[in-house]
């Protein structure tokens, strides 16, 4: 039995739509990927399809508020290079040294820190930490810029089953800094 020309037509545009819907949510699924874990308040798997989408969507607000802020920050600070190093340091105090950025890339998490030369920071705590968080440290690298300190950890999951808690980490390494501050 031959199906007639309609029928085939239903049959394709059914097809089409069922792979739009699977295309849209492996976009969905890599869209949400790519956000850090310790932005979503709950598991990232407990959350609806709209729910990720709707953090996606504040996540990528909250960039485009920081890279105006730093945006702002550059423009100050190459406006004042002629300047003398005493306006370069209150600018740079709204930084808040030292500072901690974490960045989590499938089974990687790059860490980075700024801090001033006066103060000494004691990196083996930031790698005891992701050690003791399932992270194997791969490499650390520091450079110095007038008198600021930027360290750079990249780290890798020792174990892929299990992972690691990147809000977690990102909690005990503010909570090592606001400490080390005091």
């Amino acid at each position: 039995m031959k199906k007639s020309n309609s029928e085939s037509q239903k049959l394709d545009r059914k097809t089409v739509e069922r792979n739009r819907r699977i295309h849209m949510k492996g976009l969905c699924f890599k869209l949400a990927s790519l956000i850090p874990s310790h932005h979503f308040k709950h598991s990232k798997d407990m959350l609806s399809q709209q729910d990720q989408l709707d953090h996606a969507a504040a996540y990528i607000k909250h960039l485009r508020e920081r890279i105006e802020k730093l945006k702002k920050i550059k423009e100050q600070a190459l406006g004042s290079l002629g300047a003398n190093n005493n306006t370069m340091d209150a600018m740079m105090m709204g930084l808040r040294l030292p500072m901690i950025e974490l960045r989590e890339m499938g089974s990687s998490i790059e860490v980075i820190l700024i801090s001033g030369l006066k103060k000494n920071f004691m990196l083996y705590e930031v790698i005891t930490i992701l050690e003791e968080e399932g992270a194997e440290v791969v490499s650390a690298s520091f450079s110095t810029v007038g008198d600021k300190v930027f360290h750079t950890v990249h780290a890798q999951v020792k174990i892929c089953r299990v992972g690691v808690e990147t809000s977690r980490v990102c909690q005990r390494l503010q909570e090592l800094i606001y400490w080390s501050c005091m």
